[in-house]
């Protein structure tokens, strides 16, 4: 298949992605090598169909009618392209993990995850993402709503938990969401997982 033919492929895919969408190239590994791939990311920002947000991750632009502007990149979608790129499993944790819960509405200074990978600190604007190397056991065989949820209930810690908290998470979790954590989340902390039988309950 010869390059145009690549960027065809993948200027289709891109254009079926949301408004928002973030990419990096190991997203069109079945497309291409990652050599191919990044021309063709950079053809597509000369095109404006993509935002480059920093060197190999883009952004399918996404325009607020209602600001008249394009809006800036999801701090936590570029978080998970990057983890993308490099294999990585994360999780959102500290003021991070709240706000994403609902448990905060103040926007992180930092964006910060746990992760598999190593420690690593991003940023692009005004925006600053920070990657924390963790032990396994508190990110491997979790579905991602358990892992974040033992990660808001850490940052809060346990004197500061209480039924308006056991409440929201309860809001904003799904029946199976809850049966999974129930079974995943055995093995946490005694105090973290005795909260999460009360939100389960």
């Amino acid at each position: 298949m010869e390059r145009p033919a690549y960027l065809k492929k993948i200027r289709e895919r891109i254009k079926a992605a949301n408004a928002g969408s973030v990419f990096v190239a190991t997203d069109f590994a079945d497309v291409a090598e990652n050599v191919i791939v990044g021309v063709c990311l950079s053809r597509l920002e000369e095109e404006k169909t993509l935002f480059r947000i920093m060197r190999g991750v883009y952004y399918k632009p996404k325009y607020c009618k209602l600001l008249n502007e394009f809006i800036a990149p999801s701090p936590d979608a570029v978080a998970h392209a990057i983890a993308r790129n490099f294999g990585w499993t994360i999780v959102p944790c500290g003021d991070t993990a709240l706000n994403l819960l609902g448990l905060s509405t103040q926007v992180p200074v930092v964006w910060s995850y746990v992760s598999d990978g190593t420690y690593k600190e991003y940023s692009f604007g005004s925006t600053t993402i920070k990657f924390k190397r963790t032990a396994n056991k508190e990110i491997s065989k979790l579905s991602s709503k358990t892992a974040l949820v033992i990660q808001a209930l850490k940052a809060l810690g346990k004197e500061h938990i209480d039924d308006d908290v056991t409440a929201k998470i309860m809001s904003e979790t799904t029946d199976e969401e809850r049966k999974d954590m129930l079974k995943e989340a055995q093995y946490v902390t005694s105090w973290i997982y005795g909260i999460i039988k009360v939100i389960c309950r």
